[in-house]
């Protein structure tokens, strides 16, 4: 997980907990592939209230590990 992606997770009072639960429950909805280091999967999923839509961004690494780049709450106009 980036420095970022801990930030962002602070200002939206998400837990690592939360994160887990999403990217482990949500599913896929969106691969941006205009990044030279390679695509980027957006997944949707739920905080572990599983009231809490999160939304986390990462990247396949060359050793098969995913990185997280972002984490947010989705807002309404996203879903």
């Amino acid at each position: 997980m980036t420095a970022h992606a801990t930030e962002e997770m602070a200002e939206d009072l998400i837990t690592i907990l939360d994160v887990e639960e999403a990217v482990l429950n949500g599913h896929i909805i969106r691969v941006e592939k205009d990044d030279p280091r390679g695509p980027k999967y957006v997944v949707a999923g739920t905080a572990l209230d599983q009231q809490t839509p999160v939304g986390v961004v990462g990247r396949f690494l060359s050793n098969g590990r995913y990185l997280i780049i972002t984490v947010y709450e989705i807002n309404e106009l996203e879903v």
